[in-house]
């Protein structure tokens, strides 16, 4: 399928959707698609046998980890982390506006 392709193509094409493309490029343009359609012949091979098909991307299910704090062992000292901040207020540190 990927060796078939020529610039002749590529003219045709981008007269039907109404593109500009000179004869150099078309070229350019043929060998670039053409590497594009090997890789997709080298998937055509791959065994999907046991796949099932994905017709809605919401009957997807993305599992999630736990929602814990993980500190490997380590304390979290507030005080002393907001000791060296710039600018503190009630707990919370204070950056400057980047939106008016």
């Amino acid at each position: 399928m990927s060796n078939t392709l020529n610039s002749n193509d590529i003219l045709g094409v981008a007269n039907l959707a109404r593109l500009a493309i000179d004869d150099a490029k078309s070229e350019s343009y043929a060998k670039d698609i053409g590497k594009i359609l090997s890789m997709m012949d080298i998937l055509s091979d791959v065994n999907t046998d046991d796949v099932k098909p994905l017709t809605n991307v919401h009957d997807g299910v993305q599992v999630l980890r736990p929602d814990v704090v993980d500190l490997n062992g380590l304390a979290v000292n507030r005080e002393q982390n907001q000791a060296i901040a710039p600018a503190v207020q009630d707990g919370l540190y204070l950056v400057p506006q980047v939106i008016e």
